[in-house]
């Protein structure tokens, strides 16, 4: 079973390099002495981008997994991941 599918997954994979490129350039900020504020503003920015893949990745988990297992038969084993994530957005 595909667990990400190719759309999806290209999205992930931008979102994610673009948040690679975004860590180098707070390194460098780091590296170069920065005024603080400028770098924090960087690190929010960095926070909102993972925050992005994770909203991603879980509907599609939602959508795809949790609606197969449910569809499946497994149905406890779908209301158990449901709550593991929303754990794991409330952390």
């Amino acid at each position: 079973m595909k667990y990400i599918n190719d759309k999806d997954k290209v999205k992930i994979i931008r979102r994610l390099k673009l948040i690679e490129g975004q860590v180098r350039g707070l390194q460098k900020l780091i590296e170069n002495d920065t005024y603080c504020i400028d770098v924090i503003t960087q690190t929010s920015a960095v926070k909102q981008g993972l925050s992005g893949v994770e909203d991603l990745l879980l509907e599609n988990h939602l959508s795809h997994c949790v609606h197969h297992q449910m569809s499946s038969g497994q149905v406890e084993k779908a209301q158990k991941e449901v709550l593991k994530v929303y754990q794991l957005k409330r952390k």
